[in-house]
């Protein structure tokens, strides 16, 4: 449980969820100010956090800021704790997530319902936001942090809610999911498309957003730093309309949906063994939620299939 540096004043945390490695990154940005996290993890996390940032010789006494790129859990859960004990961190997210944020009882509910009496083990608690402590952010912002500058976008596709951060002099993109998940660099990129508000429409403008900001690094947050980043875009690109391709075509015939469901999640494993190995594809298949991304996608294709219908 260490911090390791990457680039200049940028480091990462490896927050060991459930005890894995490579699962959930944490950015930490050093500013002359102090440091800013980049979705902190949930809490369940939070002590691994903490104990990186001791080794590396810093507290949540020094943040000054959260950055989120979205509110799911794995992403948000810690930021209320961390505000809790240290009112006077800023919290950045998107205004569509930002109501959850500060009154989460829907996302909660939500989330209970799929991960029932799983929840404290893996999520731990989820803690409200007070409202003057939470920056809305819209895309197309400069946030200022303590002598650095970081651009925002607006990239759904993963979620409704999704924001991408750019660090302009570092050539650094942070992009939570919306490039899926690369685990430590390896040559498989996986888009990660749970319900309930995956939009494959949406995506390619995130892409070409992020493209526009022409990054020598991505950054997701499953798991660690991503180069060349152009070619990463477009393998997540082509992988991502492969995969909405065949989903769109099995709602459309109408075919059962968890048989297709768990046939989507081997072809995906077995793809993924192909190029790295059984070894290094468990943490995607295990990281990924393969039948949640089926149903993503097939609940995004039935709601556009009903809209056209009526």
């Amino acid at each position: 449980m260490t911090m390791r540096d990457f680039a200049p004043a940028t480091s990462l945390v490896d927050l060991r969820f459930q005890g894995h490695p490579e699962y959930i990154a944490c950015y930490v940005l050093h500013t002359s100010r102090g440091i800013a996290l980049i979705d902190p993890g949930p809490s369940s996390t939070l002590s691994a956090l903490e104990e990186s940032l001791r080794l590396a010789g810093f507290s949540f006494e020094a943040v000054t800021d959260v950055l989120l790129t979205h509110i799911h859990l794995d992403h948000a859960g810690a930021t209320g704790s961390i505000v809790r004990d240290h009112p006077d961190v800023r919290v950045h997210v998107h205004a569509r997530g930002a109501r959850h944020m500060v009154d989460p009882t829907r996302l909660l509910a939500s989330a209970s319902r799929l991960y029932g009496d799983r929840m404290d083990t893996l999520w731990g608690e989820f803690i409200a936001v007070p409202t003057d402590r939470v920056n809305v952010l819209e895309g197309g912002e400069t946030l200022a942090l303590g002598g650095r500058e970081l651009e925002v976008a607006y990239t759904p596709g993963h979620a409704s809610h999704h924001v991408s951060y750019f660090d302009p002099d570092g050539g650094l993109a942070f992009v939570g999911d919306t490039l899926g998940i690369r685990i430590d660099n390896r040559p498989y990129v996986m888009p990660v498309t749970p319900p309930p508000d995956i939009d494959p429409a949406r995506w390619t403008e995130s892409h070409r957003k992020i493209r526009a900001w022409a990054p020598d690094t991505l950054c997701p947050t499953h798991f660690g730093p991503a180069r060349p980043a152009e070619a990463h875009i477009d393998e997540h690109e082509q992988r991502l309309a492969g995969w909405a391709a065949g989903v769109e075509e099995a709602v459309a015939t109408g075919a059962d949906a968890q048989e297709r469901a768990r046939q989507f999640a081997l072809q995906v494993q077995r793809d993924i063994e192909g190029v790295l190995g059984k070894e290094q594809a468990a943490g995607y298949a295990a990281g990924g939620g393969l039948t949640d991304s089926w149903h993503g996608l097939a609940r995004y294709f039935t709601k556009r299939a009903t809209k056209e219908q009526q």
